[in-house]
């Protein structure tokens, strides 16, 4: 089964909700239609929260100083925690019907892409439990996290998505996501499940490789080890080609159902 490549140019404040809605009509469409697609994504500046961040709390205090350091927040449709994504970060989805793949089958396919991809680097998946957004599925090369595994399934389709952190001052992000957390749990900081954030536990994949490494390079290694070759499409272009429009609208208006409560705490800091 041959699969179908997009790309994007990179999703702004304005367009946060964006990847998400498409990630799920993606997801459907590989599911329906039999089809493996990979998609390639990245955001300006944005700060992800699953959606136990946004039971945190004091909300309003984390994405204060979410805003304060310049990120935007945004809630996911999925589980998880939160991951910080900028231009040295490239988010990967890599989509499947669902009956193709089991859930720990497919987060093995991911890990062996990247291990293709990077052979020159040992890279381990276990939880690295002092980093952000902790699992099992935490891939890391001597001990320090550079990405992290999560599933979503809608339909018949499964969607393996990645967040790989390139290049790019790491430190930094893990102190904004500490910051966030310290924040929004106050005394509960580190407990119930949240995580106590080590800046240490984390690294780029250019501190791994001693040298500069683009997004181009990083896709182009995807795509290598995939024995992929085509030109990549734009996965909105495609959806109004196919006239999925009415269903990506749909996703959105679901996404910005699931930010509402964003929504009303930059309306009250507005006021």
């Amino acid at each position: 089964m041959k699969t179908k490549v997009f790309d994007q140019e990179l999703f702004t404040k304005e367009t946060a909700m964006t990847p998400f809605a498409l990630t799920d009509v993606l997801t459907e469409t590989a599911g329906k239609n039999q089809k493996k697609l990979l998609h390639f994504w990245q955001f300006e500046q944005a700060f992800i929260l699953g959606m136990k961040d946004a039971r945190v709390n004091d909300l309003s205090k984390g994405v204060k100083v979410i805003r304060e350091n310049h990120y935007e927040p945004v809630i996911r449709n999925a589980g998880g925690l939160g991951v910080i994504s900028d231009e040295g970060v490239l988010n990967i989805s890599w989509i499947f019907p669902k009956e193709e793949i089991s859930i720990d089958r497919s987060y093995q396919k991911m890990l062996a892409l990247i291990q293709k991809a990077f052979p020159e680097l040992t890279i381990n998946a276990y939880e690295i439990p002092h980093s952000y957004c902790p699992g099992k599925f935490d891939l890391s090369v001597g001990g320090k996290k550079i990405a992290g595994i999560a599933q979503r399934r809608v339909k018949e389709g499964i969607a393996v998505m990645m967040y790989l952190s390139v290049f790019g001052d790491q430190q930094q992000r893990s102190e904004i996501v500490r910051a966030f957390y310290q924040e929004s749990l106050g005394n509960d900081y580190g407990k119930n499940g949240y995580p106590e954030v080590w800046p240490s536990t984390m690294t780029t994949l250019s501190n791994v490789l001693d040298r500069p490494l683009t997004i181009q390079e990083t896709k182009n290694r995807f795509l290598q080890a995939l024995g992929i070759d085509e030109t990549a499409q734009n996965a909105l272009n495609w959806i109004k080609e196919k006239k999925q429009m009415n269903q990506f609208e749909k996703k959105i208006r679901n996404m910005q159902q699931r930010n509402k409560q964003l929504e009303e705490l930059n309306h009250v800091s507005t006021l």
